[in-house]
């Protein structure tokens, strides 16, 4: 059986919340017509918005998808949600279990507090993902992200457990304040990494343009457990499990002393 298919009728004229669709699982083809969305202070149809396709509510596709739609997949889970196009903020915010895959580009807090499942996105990532929301103190606590394009400012800040990779570049503050979990970059960091880290891992392929001065040098170590770690990324499809990518001779920094200090930076040994 094929998948729930919405297609956008046309590009909404605000923002449009898309989180009641996570519920569709437990709802018949006529509820999930019905189902009433916020867009600024309306509340429209599903079928105001999208042409519908019955199928799986499961395996929930949106196609010809824009940056105003938000919340897609939003405490989602046991659901496989593909985005054909670019999505708004908020992808996959406590994403449960499942997937999500997007073709395009994401705006702010994709992944934010995320607690399992997988989400890959295509194009790029935009500025705080997998972090915690304003006032919270927790963000990403498990799960995969896959990014193959950049990511913005903040990655990961407050992240608490999981793994992100980003195979292009991120901005500014990467790690910030992070409490625990695995970040892997291949391409630039921008300037701050790994500001306020209490612990977890920044793994990095290019050296940053500064290394904190709030971080120890640990020296250069051979670190047998890498190579299994990138294997496991395999299913993923990622550059990450490619063979001329993968390493395990790293210069390692420790801290960032200024915070706990039990983090560290891991940058590739060539």
């Amino acid at each position: 059986m094929t998948g729930l298919t919405l297609t956008l009728k046309e590009p909404p004229r605000r923002r449009v919340d898309m989180s009641p669709l996570s519920a569709v699982t437990h709802l018949t083809l006529a509820e999930t017509a019905a189902l009433k969305l916020w867009s600024g202070r309306r509340r429209l149809r599903v079928d105001e918005l999208f042409d519908i396709q019955p199928g799986d509510p499961s395996r929930l596709t949106i196609e010809r998808a824009c940056d105003r739609l938000d919340y897609i997949g939003r405490d989602a889970s046991e659901m496989d949600i593909k985005v054909k196009g670019d999505a708004g903020a908020y992808l996959g915010m406590g994403l449960k279990s499942g997937s999500i895959e997007v073709t395009g580009n994401t705006g702010i807090f994709s992944a934010c507090q995320m607690r399992g499942g997988t989400i890959r996105i295509d194009g790029d990532a935009g500025d705080f993902l997998g972090a915690a929301l304003p006032g919270n103190k927790r963000g990403m606590r498990g799960g995969v992200v896959l990014v193959k394009g950049n990511a913005g400012d903040r990655c990961g800040d407050e992240m608490r457990r999981g793994i992100i990779l980003v195979e292009g570049n991120v901005g500014h503050y990467c790690a910030s304040r992070m409490i625990a979990g695995t970040i892997a970059v291949m391409g630039t960091t921008g300037d701050y990494p790994g500001y306020a880290l209490r612990r977890g891992t920044l793994l990095l392929w290019q050296r940053p343009r500064h290394i904190p001065p709030t971080f120890g040098d640990c020296g250069t170590h051979t670190l047998s457990y890498l190579p299994l770690w990138f294997a496991a990324l395999r299913p993923l499809g990622s550059r990450f499990s490619e063979p001329g990518n993968t390493f395990n001779r790293v210069h390692r920094y420790g801290g960032d002393l200024g915070s706990v200090g039990r983090g560290e930076i891991l940058v590739r040994v060539d």
